[in-house]
């Protein structure tokens, strides 16, 4: 038996781990590669379901799905490397994808739209629209340009003394429009003031741990 696998195995699903008792749809799979890539990257374990049980793979069928997934339904095209592991005469073929620099990535559904997916715990979640701008933010050359002006002061004063807040909250209390607060979130969470914070229905942010509010104030 592979203990590599068998480890993996009763790890269970989580952050960058997905199991797939097999593949009937290379979408369905892209969705899955999206979310890693545009996440903390991870891996799948195709011909494992659910329960962690063992049901083994046609490695090479299972394979060109993948790389439909990967290159055909996901835009840009994810980078995947895979590696076969042989235990009780099945195979399990195990997908990896590191996180990418260039997300936001996409994945087509039955009707030809492309969404943008995000890993949290054990799910596939749809990317906000915070999310996608702040990737494109992160990635573009153009540089964040933030005029700290009194809306984002506030931002700052009230996460010093609550936990988190929403964007319509922000925009509440700074009378600002829901775009105007949006935008400042953006700028923020793009250079890591601030952090996500993901929950059932929304998506909420934070102060980041490391984020030095006199050195800010002071430049």
């Amino acid at each position: 038996m592979s203990k590599y696998l068998i480890n993996l195995i009763q790890q269970g699903e989580h952050q960058t781990q997905d199991f797939k008792y097999c593949i009937s749809d290379s979408r369905k799979i892209a969705r899955s590669l999206v979310a890693f890539a545009n996440t903390d990257g991870g891996r799948l374990l195709i011909g494992v379901k659910d329960n962690g049980n063992i049901a083994g793979v046609r490695s090479e069928e299972e394979y060109y799905m993948v790389e439909a997934a990967a290159r055909i339904y996901s835009k840009p095209m994810i980078d995947f490397t895979t590696k076969q592991h042989f235990i009780d005469g099945k195979t399990v073929l195990e997908v990896m994808i590191k996180p990418s620099p260039d997300k936001p990535h996409f994945a087509a559904d039955e009707n030809g739209n492309w969404w943008a997916y995000f890993r949290k715990d054990d799910e596939n979640r749809l990317a906000s629209k915070v999310m996608l701008e702040v990737w494109k933010k992160q990635k573009s050359t153009d540089g964040i340009l933030i005029n700290y002006s009194e809306g984002e002061k506030i931002l700052l004063d009230y996460l010093e003394n609550h936990e988190k807040i929403s964007v319509s909250k922000f925009a509440r209390i700074a009378h600002l429009t829901y775009k105007q607060a949006e935008q400042i979130i953006i700028n923020f969470r793009a250079l890591n003031i601030l952090q996500d914070c993901v929950g059932d229905t929304r998506i909420d942010y934070s102060i980041n741990e490391s984020f030095d509010r006199q050195k800010w104030d002071n430049r």
